[in-house]
């Protein structure tokens, strides 16, 4: 058995520590790179894009429902099952979030990429297709420090960790703090 209180003083000891980095790859201080995304969300006129694989998919459509629901703004997953599994079968699944974005985004929308390994060939596909739409990205990634997506945002946040549990609480806890700090800013401006 793990002692709890060992695993929830490691879990926090990762989220304090995250690292967070920009386009240039410099390092911004968790504060910082924070405020950068929450900028990012709040930005008028913008749909967001949030895209996962397995718990990741779970955080991006908690994460939708967030900010849809209590921050009152645009967002969308490509979770829905018959959608993956047609474009799946019909297109392979490196495509199940290339092709939505495709068809979804507009220069100046918002892809959030959220993957624990951060080099899940569908989302990595999925980030190049927003860029190449003109939008901006933010990427949630753990694992290994050097993983392409961490590389791939306009703000990216990394967990240091090899343990799909451990990053994928970290993400989970990040998404609520981002969406919260959206609804205190949005609510702050009056507009929630």
């Amino acid at each position: 058995m793990i002692d709890p209180v060992s695993h929830f003083k490691k879990v926090s000891q990762l989220l304090i520590s995250a690292e967070v980095t920009d386009e240039k790859n410099s390092l911004l201080t968790l504060e910082n790179g924070s405020l950068a995304a929450v900028n990012l969300i709040l930005e008028e006129g913008r749909k967001i894009m949030i895209i996962g694989n397995g718990g990741s998919a779970a955080i991006a459509t908690h994460m939708h429902n967030d900010l849809c629901n209590s921050v009152g703004i645009q967002a969308m997953t490509f979770n829905d099952s018959s959608q993956l599994t047609a474009l799946s079968n019909d297109h392979g699944y490196e495509q199940v979030f290339e092709r939505p974005i495709d068809l979804w985004a507009k220069t100046g929308d918002l892809l959030i990429a959220i993957s624990s390994s951060g080099k899940s060939e569908n989302i990595l596909r999925g980030v190049r297709t927003a860029k190449a739409k003109g939008c901006d990205v933010i990427t949630l990634s753990g694992f290994r420090s050097d993983n392409p997506l961490r590389q791939m945002g306009s703000v990216n946040f990394y967990i240091a960790s090899q343990s799909y549990g451990e990053v994928e609480v970290s993400h989970l806890s990040l998404t609520h703090y981002l969406t919260d700090c959206c609804l205190k800013m949005r609510t702050k401006a009056g507009k929630s």
